[in-house]
């Protein structure tokens, strides 16, 4: 599929970057502002930041990315864990030559963020978690279901029943959902190998019980030793991840900020747009000397 221009208000198409784990798609709005790595949730992919890129671009040097086996960056034959996800937006920032940013991560993209923290922290100007995954056991439970061997091939098969269903868990409210995102929902979930993989990642952070021990333990360690600039946001309709994990990530990172938004639900940044720009910005502004 060609790239195209997905952002109205601006000139960026999104490029194709060969890093050691394979082809990553990205856009960058460039310029000498601050540098900001927007990492989306699972099964998602870099269209869900369109309103940043189109409010924020010219401000700052955002980066928003498709993780590896998501949006039309490449399927890697097994799932990438955490750690290895972190290590490939490192690469990427390598690539743009981008040598400290600022970490935004919704939903999967916040526990993304927070390995890339624990791998490199002196890069890493302050961080922002919206909705974050493994923060806590607790899981939507169409996800534990989906871990079980066949029934998950048979509940994740493509259809448009599937979109609808990704839609419900996305936002609180549907008008939410844009046309150009909702046509990256249906590219993201008929790509060939993108439904096994959504699997295998679900998989791997995921099971019957909900979230991976192993995984939130892990990130509450990460969490302690956090010491940058942190806002902790979630929807409070968030119907995929409890806004009490956010509550508990607040409360073991000292001197963070929560917020918990009403009527909002798991992706604040394209339900509340306006406002999460505000709260970007007030973020990344308390770091400017």
């Amino acid at each position: 599929m060609p790239s195209t221009n997905l952002y109205r208000s601006t000139n960026l198409v999104p490029q194709s970057v060969l890093l050691s784990t394979g082809k990553v798609r990205c856009i960058d709005t460039g310029g000498s502002g601050p540098a900001v790595l927007l990492t989306h949730g699972i099964g998602e992919s870099l269209e869900f930041w369109q309103p940043q890129i189109e409010a924020l671009g010219k401000m700052m040097r955002l980066v928003a990315w498709d993780m590896p086996g998501h949006g039309e960056s490449d399927i890697p034959t097994a799932a990438m864990d955490l750690q290895a996800l972190a290590r490939s937006a490192w690469l990427l920032l390598d690539h743009l030559g981008i040598e400290s940013a600022h970490l935004v991560g919704n939903s999967l993209g916040g526990a993304v963020s927070l390995r890339m923290l624990g791998q490199q922290a002196s890069r890493v100007r302050s961080l922002l978690l919206a909705n974050s995954a493994t923060l806590g056991p607790e899981v939507f439970g169409a996800f534990k279901v989906m871990t079980l061997p066949l029934l998950g091939e048979l509940m994740n098969k493509p259809s448009t029943k599937g979109v609808e269903m990704q839609v419900k868990a996305l936002v609180h409210r549907a008008h939410a959902i844009t046309p150009s995102v909702r046509a990256a929902i249906e590219r993201n979930i008929y790509r060939p190998g993108a439904a096994a993989y959504f699997l295998a990642t679900l998989r791997m952070i995921s099971g019957l019980r909900g979230q991976s021990e192993v995984a939130w333990k892990e990130t509450h360690q990460l969490l302690r030793q956090v010491k940058i600039p942190t806002l902790v946001l979630h929807g409070k309709q968030d119907t995929v991840v409890p806004f009490k994990h956010s509550e508990q990530a607040h409360a073991l990172v000292p001197g963070s900020e929560l917020q918990i938004w009403e009527n909002c639900g798991h992706t604040p940044q394209l339900e509340m747009p306006d406002a999460f720009n505000a709260q970007l910005a007030a973020l990344v502004q308390r770091t400017v000397p």
